[in-house]
């Protein structure tokens, strides 16, 4: 057992190695922030595997999540009884789109709702601030980290679009790969079933923290005082070209980001008046991000008419219901566009085994890359007959799915060793195979500009290792403790 322990925690600094050699600027990872989230991380998985109470907490926070995706069981029952029962059985969803998609259409407007009342906003802060403080990262990509853990990556990413409207390239390239690493609460239940429940719950946080670092490793992105803030409904008004119109929240990422990049005009006046730029109107909006002119503050300088930065006109808000309309119709063209990606590419997954066929009737995608993660598999703390076991079982995970793992090896597992049922659990829990890239790029089609989709699109590897090495590092961590 101590050899491979030992093998166990070399494994961990392999796979943390393995995101440092694939970074796209090595020179800037902060070491410092990824040193504590590690530690934090397995001291989390020590006290969610060690004691009981831990783990209601999650299974706490993991019930209220379903029971949102319940309620939108209901909506679809009413539209498509034989998709799904109103309470998600009887029948249970049929297909994908009525289990993963559909809820969808309550989950973005119902945090549509808590943006236009100002909670979520108001909740990022404080939230995203406590986060940023332990873990040294930006406040808003903390929150995302803990908003993925039960929402899943399109939902999460969906009631986000505002702030992925705002923030730069880099950092939405960064939620793309984070959002890799994600489950949905209407489906951990379902995991429940077909796996040990105990590490399936355990990977849920672990996976928050660990798709941090590896996106910090893979990716890592400066971001500024002055960037790390958080986006509001006002923002998304003071794209109106006139003080009296409104813009939706749902407004389009072109214009988004505009506004972002654009100086207001100034104001017509005898005296040149300087506009207001993007970071004044910003301070405006967000009283936490206001800051005082150093000189100003000293009384170094008098404050002069001609040179004061005009306050932009408070605008008024859209309508309760024009605003839920749009929302709902932005969602309903989500599902369509994430469908449409799906589709393509596990279709495209089924055409490259077919030619691979033609070579050998064994040969897959499944089998080829579980030949690349025999090693990884042995660095799990396993031998290497499980650990060629293991490797199948990665290899199938993501080429399909979760799901056709976990039916596969649900009969057996409860007679698996101990570290290997709970190394592989905690692997199998999460999204992160072919088909999410395909949900993730085109979640991110539907709401940010062409700049941002084509770096994205440009990382979609790195987007696929962040998947995987998220998965390894919180197998890694939870097999410390079992054995």
């Amino acid at each position: 057992m101590i050899m491979y322990l030992a093998l166990n925690i070399a494994g961990i600094f392999i796979f943390v190695l393995l995101g440092w050699l694939f970074s796209h600027d090595k020179k800037h990872v902060a070491w410092g922030s990824i040193g504590i989230m590690i530690v934090l991380n397995i001291v989390i998985a020590w006290f969610l595997t060690s004691f009981s109470w831990g783990r209601a907490i999650v299974r706490g926070a993991a019930t209220g999540f379903n029971q949102l995706v319940t309620a939108a069981f209901k909506g679809i029952n009413f539209a498509f009884a034989n998709w799904v029962g109103p309470t998600g059985v009887n029948p249970a969803p049929v297909n994908f789109v009525a289990s993963a998609l559909l809820p969808i259409l309550l989950v973005v407007p119902m945090f549509d709702i808590l943006t236009y009342v100002g909670f979520l906003p108001w909740l990022i802060k404080w939230v995203g601030r406590g986060l940023s403080f332990i873990t040294r990262q930006p406040k808003f990509e903390t929150f995302f980290s803990v908003e993925m853990m039960f929402l899943g990556n399109t939902e999460a990413l969906a009631v986000s679009k505002l702030q992925l409207q705002r923030m730069k390239p880099a950092r939405n390239l960064t939620l793309a790969m984070m959002s890799m690493s994600c489950v949905t609460a209407s489906i951990i239940a379902s995991y429940t079933q077909l796996v040990p429940g105990e590490y399936v719950l355990t990977a849920v946080p672990l996976n928050c923290i660990n798709a941090l670092i590896v996106a910090n490793l893979l990716y890592p992105v400066q971001v500024s005082k002055e960037e790390d803030t958080i986006a509001t409904l006002a923002d998304a008004t003071e794209a109106a070209p006139d003080t009296n119109e409104t813009v939706p929240a749902s407004a389009s990422a072109q214009t988004t980001a505009a506004v972002a990049e654009t100086p207001a005009p100034a104001p017509a006046a005898a005296t040149a008046i300087p506009a207001p730029t993007f970071a004044d109107r910003l301070r405006a909006i967000l009283p936490w991000t206001k800051k005082t002119d150093q000189a100003a503050a000293d009384g170094s300088v008098a404050e002069d008419s001609s040179t004061k930065v005009a306050k932009p006109a408070k605008q008024k808000k859209e309508p309760f219901f024009s605003f839920l309309g749009d929302s709902i119709l932005g969602a309903g063209k989500l599902i369509l566009i994430i469908t449409a990606n799906v589709i393509a590419f596990v279709a495209l997954a089924a055409l490259i085994n077919k030619l691979l066929g033609l070579i050998n009737p064994q040969l897959t995608l499944e089998h080829i890359l579980g030949v690349f993660l025999y090693i990884p598999s042995l660095l799990l703390g396993l031998d290497p007959a499980t650990a060629w076991n293991m490797a199948g079982y990665m290899g199938m995970k993501l080429v399909t799915n979760e799901f056709v793992v976990m039916s596969e090896v649900t009969k057996t597992i409860a007679h698996f060793a101990p570290h290997y049922k709970a190394v592989l659990t905690v692997f199998l829990t999460s999204f992160a195979n072919f088909s999410t890239i395909g949900m993730v790029t085109g979640c991110f089609k539907g709401l940010v500009d062409k700049e941002k989709n084509d770096l994205i699109s440009k990382n979609v590897g790195r987007m696929l290792l962040s998947g995987i090495l998220v998965s390894l590092l919180s197998a890694g961590m939870v097999g410390l403790f079992v054995w």
